[in-house]
């Protein structure tokens, strides 16, 4: 469930969010390390940025100097006094469009102004758009919501990169980005509105570091149950991206920084049926073979209609 060489975000049992290490299936607390780098996710990011390989490496060497705090399995128990977090603190995350054939096709079967899709499929520029502050993300296991307003939302996988302050890639997750395909579709204007809204986003279960794995080699597979059953099913494989990674970060940084870092979702290429749209009470499972699987049951979020 969790890659090793993995950074991410836990409660201890002093109730006090950490900074841990998965490796080879050991659970590390790098705030006994001493060192401010370690205080947060924020704090790494900032001194890996524009040094990712030496960051990398001096962490797995200072790793060495504390005791793990036990295996991995700790992270699942619910009583163990530990609790996975999502793995985010003070990062925005941003999000690119249109980046598989499938979400092209997709896009412009629900728009009432589908030449804008095709057109951004061939273009130069990408789609980019902001997706999430921090209090909006969800972790592994938490809620993610479906609007009470819309009657088509849909989950969207997504490769997921975390870039530092310098926009070097430095890790890769999983990415759940909910969507409400009747909203967009109705007006593009409206794109905010579908995408970015509370529990919107989820983001886990780790941040699996760069030097690990190969992100343009990860089978992807999505699945929805319900009731029991599953309902959907699709898979696609990030080598099907159309644009290079670090393409989609260079126009994301373009007049624009991200001081404690950010997260950038490089779009899907699993669309389920126009017919399909998710239930409150409904479960999501993300899976990519190297980056481990996100699960995340669905709420409704209500409209309040005196506001």
């Amino acid at each position: 469930m969790f890659p090793d060489i993995s950074l991410l975000r836990f409660r201890a049992p002093d109730g006090a969010a950490h900074l841990g290490l998965i490796h080879k299936g050991l659970l590390y607390d790098l705030s006994l390390l001493g060192k401010e780098a370690y205080l947060s996710l924020t704090t790494w990011l900032q001194r890996a940025s524009g040094r990712v390989d030496e960051a990398i490496a001096e962490l797995l060497s200072d790793v060495q100097r504390v005791t793990p705090v036990g295996p991995v399995s700790l992270l699942a128990e619910e009583d163990g006094g530990i609790r996975l977090l999502k793995p985010v603190d003070h990062q925005e995350v941003w999000a690119c469009g249109v980046t598989y054939e499938m979400s092209r096709e997709a896009r412009m079967r629900e728009s009432e102004e589908p030449t804008i899709y095709g057109r951004v499929y061939e273009a130069e520029r990408p789609e980019i758009f902001f997706k999430a502050t921090p209090h909006r993300v969800v972790g592994h296991g938490e809620p993610v919501a479906i609007r009470g307003d819309a009657h088509w939302n849909v989950p969207e996988a997504e490769l997921t990169l975390l870039c530092t302050p310098a926009l070097d890639i430095v890790g890769y997750c999983v990415g759940n980005d909910m969507s409400s395909r009747d909203i967009e579709g109705e007006n593009p204007l409206y794109l905010p509105q579908a995408k970015v809204y509370d529990r919107s986003c989820a983001l886990g279960p780790v941040v699996c570091l760069a030097t690990v794995v190969n992100p343009l080699d990860q089978q992807v597979v999505c699945r929805v149950y319900r009731g029991g059953g599953m309902v959907f099913e699709g898979e696609t494989h990030t080598s099907k991206i159309a644009r290079p990674l670090e393409e989609l970060v260079h126009y994301l940084g373009r007049c624009n920084s991200f001081p404690a870092g950010v997260f950038v979702m490089t779009g899907t290429g699993i669309v389920p049926p126009d017919t399909f749209s998710l239930q409150p009470g409904d479960t999501v499972e993300i899976t990519f073979d190297q980056l481990g699987t996100l699960r995340n049951p669905v709420i409704e979020l209500p409209v309040a209609e005196d506001r």
